[in-house]
């Protein structure tokens, strides 16, 4: 039995999900920061984005090095 394709779509999915996982940990950290100091929350605000902004460029070159692989 001959197997064909190739194993950057799971190397792409297991970006995403590590990309899912980094922004529930940014989200619940910056929530959790505003719970215990309401005053912080425009100090923690741009911060959990730029959290945001990092974890989900990684799923995103995850995408990226998946096609380039694969050419």
């Amino acid at each position: 039995m001959e197997v064909h394709g190739s194993l950057n779509l799971i190397g792409y999915g297991l970006s995403a999900i590590g990309g899912g996982i980094g922004v529930g940990l940014v989200f619940a950290a910056y929530i959790n920061g505003v719970a215990r100091q309401p005053e912080a929350q425009r100090v923690l605000q741009p911060i959990a984005f730029l959290g945001l902004a990092l974890t989900e460029a990684l799923a995103i070159l995850g995408l990226v090095f998946s096609f380039v692989i694969g050419a």
